[in-house]
């Protein structure tokens, strides 16, 4: 019997959905909690290819939650994830970045999948997947997850973007590194980002595009609710590729030397995001604002404080290159 027998005879899906699926390029991006639920059941779906980004080593940390890892201690994530999926279905191609998602290589990538998946524990890998995929029409299925609570939802392609619903700063600075998160509630999110991109891939209605949904596990609560009308910011503070800084920047490392013994640029200024704001710092006629940090999380605090008082260009730089997964920000 055919291994897609069973969802073939859902008259939501049926040969026409499977083909569809079977014809799909899906861009992976974080295969830890989220991403090892997402790639195990889009392969065992039949998704043609999946292209999996993520840079880091699995670790014993890792396994309550990414329990496909445990004979894979030390290797790469993304290599250990897609030689488990295509152990799962042969069919499938999966071909693992080893590397950091980052303005430089998000363009591409975005460009050449039909559908892409924010599956990372990084605010700043969400909104730079975000902003390529509104610019190149791409669906993007995004998750957060912390502790025993996060949402899902499904932006761009022909829906409002991450920046329309979430257009400020987060709540929390908090990651599962810092806060913890429980395996089952993180697993649970990875499972709706899959139904939600298949959903896409096959056209249901209503669409998961311009859907949003929050879970509270801790005593088993949901909300939902559709942003297709929302708005999309008047502006924004995107985030610069490093290669991309110019001589002439107004460069700010926000680290200080023992954080960070090299700034992010050779002519970078140190300081501290409280020194922006009335009488603090300004570039000069011409120059942009560049705010370097970690996650770019203070960055982002600096460049609000610098806005009231600057009309120019401001940009955002996460240095080292972004957090996919589990690190302090």
């Amino acid at each position: 019997m055919n291994r897609y027998a069973r969802q073939v005879i859902l008259p939501e899906i049926g040969a026409e959905g499977q083909a569809r699926i079977g014809a799909a390029h899906l861009l992976v991006v974080g295969a830890g909690g989220l991403g090892v639920p997402v790639v195990q059941y889009l392969a065992a779906a039949g998704v043609g290819r999946i292209t999996l980004v993520d840079p880091d080593l699995v670790e014993e940390t890792n396994l309550h939650r990414q329990p496909i890892y445990g004979p894979h201690l030390g290797r790469p994530k993304a290599e250990a994830a897609a030689e488990f999926a295509r152990t799962l279905n042969p069919d499938v191609a999966v071909a693992p970045l080893v590397a950091w998602l980052t303005p430089d290589n998000a363009p591409g990538l975005v460009a050449d999948a039909d559908l892409v998946l924010d599956c990372a524990d990084s605010f700043a890998v969400s909104y730079i997947l975000s902003d390529c995929c509104l610019a190149a029409g791409r669906p993007l299925i995004s998750a957060s997850v912390l502790g025993l609570s996060g949402y899902v939802g499904g932006f761009c392609g022909s829906a409002p973007s991450l920046r329309a619903v979430f257009p400020d700063l987060p709540d929390t600075l908090a990651t599962c590194a810092s806060a913890g998160v429980l395996g089952p509630v993180v697993g649970m999110f990875g499972l709706i980002q899959a139904q939600m991109a298949l959903a896409v891939l096959v056209g249901l209605t209503p669409s998961p595009l311009g859907q949003l949904i929050r879970y509270e596990m801790q005593g088993f609560r949901s909300s939902a609710f559709r942003f297709d009308d929302a708005p999309e910011p008047d502006e924004i503070f995107p985030f610069l590729a490093k290669n991309d800084l110019q001589a002439n920047d107004f460069v700010v490392e926000l680290r200080d030397e023992a954080e960070a013994p090299q700034p992010a640029a050779r002519h970078a200024r140190r300081h501290r995001v409280e020194d922006f704001g009335p009488g603090g710092p300004r570039p000069a006629a011409g120059q942009r604002a560049v705010f370097a940090c970690r996650s770019g999380l203070r960055a982002w605090r600096a460049a609000d404080r610098l806005r009231p008082h600057w009309p120019g260009e401001i940009l955002l730089l996460a240095d080292p290159p972004i957090i996919l997964t589990g690190e302090p920000r």
